[in-house]
């Protein structure tokens, strides 16, 4: 009985070790495999990492971009988690919005500092009593069209750009909201008729900016900043040329790129909008910065700039000064008219205009 007794007491500590020995091997087991795994990958395997990182690392796609499968058709359906729309957003935050905003403000800085140091450019020989037609009234009205649609859409795109850094801590978060809105909804609309403006700008200007002999000469001179010796120049001078084919060129890579992120229907990925959006605010910056210059010598910058697209005609000693080409073959021509002349051409056109209102009342 005694006997029987000890070999059962046996056998159960034999179960028992078997029990434990079992037990120890699917412990074990996982922190083997796991320690083989990491050690396959070139990790420790003394490191503790996170089961589920290299789920993540996949998913979030971060040595290449993959497409998965998905029931929705769609040009970025297969895309879980874009990784490039991270390096976008950090792109214009940490870098276009800062240097894109030192740009503008330097280049107004810039300009007040010159209008300091050199002051309004006078007219040397003062105002004549003559003029020259400088611009039909239809060369003024598509200079105006796209000059204010221009002014419109760099407003409502500054705002867009940089409104919450600088218009926020002014004027809160609520009212910043309905400004952008109102801002994007605009932007959206006007956009399209930048197109048209510019379209009509080209056909009408083109033939005048084509560069000409002596045009480099006057970009090397400044303009007649540097030196004292007189710089010729035809209708428009190597400057205005250059503004106009910038205006031309970079213009048309903004539409391009104000299409794709207005009308997404292009069958274009997430990645071609991001690069249009990064397209689109550097040549609208770049473009910006030279209107900003354009308007400051149109405005304070220089005497009799801004007469002929106000009136249609400039004075004859500042086409001379500026223009001296064209002025020389336009007096040669007999296209010069007295200012009196001028007035009541005006006078009549304008006699014409409210009559013709009157008639149609």
């Amino acid at each position: 009985m005694a006997k029987s007794i000890f070999l059962q007491s046996d056998n159960r500590k034999m179960h028992a070790g078997w029990l434990l020995l079992l037990l120890l091997c699917f412990i074990v087991q996982p922190f083997d495999s796991f320690a083989n795994t990491s050690e396959s990958r070139g990790i420790p395997s003394a490191a503790v990492l996170n089961p589920a990182a290299e789920l993540w690392r996949d998913v979030r796609q971060r040595e290449q971009l993959t497409n998965g499968t998905s029931q929705v058709k769609g040009v970025d359906s297969g895309v879980l988690i874009n990784a490039y729309g991270d390096q976008w957003r950090k792109f214009r935050m940490q870098q276009l919005i800062p240097v894109g905003g030192y740009l503008l403000l330097g280049i107004v800085i810039g300009l007040a500092l010159f209008y300091l140091i050199r002051g309004k450019v006078a007219i040397e020989g003062g105002e004549s009593d003559k003029k020259l037609l400088r611009y039909t009234s239809y060369e003024q009205l598509i200079h105006w069209f796209i000059a204010s649609i221009f002014l419109f859409l760099a407003i409502s795109g500054l705002i867009i750009l940089f409104g919450r850094p600088v218009l926020i801590p002014i004027m809160g978060k609520e009212a910043f909201s309905v400004i952008a809105s109102a801002c994007k909804e605009g932007h959206n609309l006007m956009g399209p008729l930048f197109l048209v403006a510019l379209i009509l700008i080209f056909i009408k200007f083109v033939r005048r900016n084509i560069y000409q002999k002596g045009d480099l000469s006057w970009l090397l001179r400044g303009g007649g900043i540097i030196g004292k010796k007189h710089v010729p120049s035809n209708f428009f001078n190597m400057g205005e040329k250059t503004m106009f084919w910038m205006l031309v060129l970079v213009g048309s890579v903004i539409i391009a790129s104000g299409f794709v992120l207005i009308f997404p229907v292009f069958g274009l990925g997430r990645e071609w909008m991001e690069l249009a959006h990064v397209g689109h605010a550097i040549g609208a910056i770049l473009v910006i910065g030279v209107i900003i210059g354009h308007i400051y010598i149109g405005t304070i910058g220089m005497e009799g700039a801004i007469e002929g697209m106000k009136t249609g005609y400039c004075d004859l000693n500042w086409a001379k000064e500026h223009h001296d080409l064209w002025a020389t073959k336009a007096e040669q021509q007999g296209e010069v008219i007295s200012n009196d002349k001028v007035s009541r051409l005006r006078d009549v056109s304008s006699a014409q205009s409210l009559g013709g209102h009157v008639q149609e009342e």
